[in-house]
């Protein structure tokens, strides 16, 4: 399977600035064939929905042994399947009302100017380089409508940015499990 090395710093000040408490691995190790069974999805959905939970209290939600399930989670971390363990933290608690997706449109190939910006701007959450007639789509939390049209300001010097705002997350996120 074919693997794609990443510079690890490069998006580290987007990650620094995201409104949530992580643990991630450093450098991740080579990826190791992993064939998961019903114990660690069970293990995977039981920490995507408690991360903090005990390992006692995992054993016991899955039957097993204190150390059977210590040895499954270091596994799933050393294959990279788990890869941090976060608090989910309310940007609307800590004063940011809007949340929106900006979709920029980049007309160069040099990405330096880009991970610069989004690595000063705190309010971008997430960035990911798509495919289509957008290049970048990065979900933004303002405090207003101000605010928002200045980060949307800001990332519109480097290009055409299109702003949807988001009304509701009926799914905000879910647990995500290997396929079936």
């Amino acid at each position: 399977m074919p693997t794609i090395d990443a510079d690890p710093e490069e998006f580290h000040g987007v990650l620094a600035t995201m409104p949530s408490i992580s643990w991630n691995h450093r450098h991740m190790p080579a990826k190791i064939p992993f064939e998961p069974d019903s114990v660690d999805t069970a293990i995977l959905d039981a920490l995507q929905r408690d991360g903090r939970q005990s390992i006692a209290d995992l054993a016991r939600r899955i039957r097993m042994s204190h150390s059977a399930t210590a040895e499954r989670m270091r596994r799933l971390e050393e294959s990279g399947v788990i890869t941090g363990y976060g608090a989910q933290v309310d940007p609307e608690r800590l004063g940011y009302a809007i949340l929106a997706y900006l979709r920029l449109r980049y007309p160069s190939s040099v990405y330096e100017p880009l991970h610069a910006l989004i690595a000063d701007l705190p309010e971008v959450v997430e960035a990911h380089h798509v495919t289509g007639d957008d290049c970048f789509i990065m979900k933004v939390v303002a405090t207003s409508m101000r605010h928002l049209e200045q980060v949307s300001g800001r990332v519109g010097t480097l290009g055409s940015v299109t702003t949807s705002v988001v009304y509701s997350s009926p799914l905000p996120s879910r647990a995500v499990l290997p396929p079936t």
